[in-house]
């Protein structure tokens, strides 16, 4: 007989109760997530677990918008979010010229393939109310095309993070709330 193993859903600490640094930076990735990071704890994840990312945010613009990509990240927790893999990331957006303190949403999931030190994840993300006029019309999946899996060392403890990167430093991104879930 087969032992059966007890799975849950479980939230990843910390809980945020304060937004993110607002980044401005212009044609660099910025790592907008509320700190401190979330982490998921060495050799947590194994093969055929999931991780649900919720994310919202707020972003300012002028009448000089820019563009923008969004994306999120797994990887070392002590490691520089542009050195860590990249989970999903969008095509490039033409952010609402002139708005203060828009709110965008950003949900996603993803599926570890492999675990180990050669571990493998894949994933996408919904990102919306960044472009368009409305909630409703304004929807892009991430990545565009082809979703495809990312080396993850598991057996150490990784952050996962929303980043952007800013064509113009004439607006800001902030990350107002990060929730990552542990599923199966």
């Amino acid at each position: 007989m087969r032992a059966l193993r007890q799975y849950w859903i479980a939230p990843l600490p910390p809980f945020h109760i304060a937004d993110g640094t607002a980044y401005t930076g212009t044609a660099a990735l910025g790592d907008i997530s509320p700190a401190p990071p979330i982490v998921i704890p060495a050799n947590t994840l194994e093969t055929a677990s999931r991780l649900e990312i919720n994310f919202f945010g707020k972003y300012t613009s002028t009448a000089t918008q820019g563009t923008v990509t969004v994306g999120c990240y797994i990887g070392p927790t002590a490691t520089a979010i542009g050195s860590v893999s990249v989970l999903a990331v969008s095509a490039t957006l033409t952010p609402v010229a002139s708005q203060t303190n828009r709110t965008f949403r950003v949900e996603g999931n993803a599926s570890v393939r492999s675990h180990g030190t050669a571990g493998t994840i894949i994933g996408s993300l919904e990102i919306t109310n960044i472009s368009g006029a409305s909630p409703l019309s304004d929807t892009t999946i991430a990545p565009y095309s082809a979703p495809a899996t990312v080396a993850v060392d598991t057996t150490v403890a990784n952050s996962v993070r929303i980043g952007v990167t800013p064509s113009v430093t004439t607006g800001s991104w902030t990350g107002v709330y990060l929730g990552v879930r542990l599923v199966n």
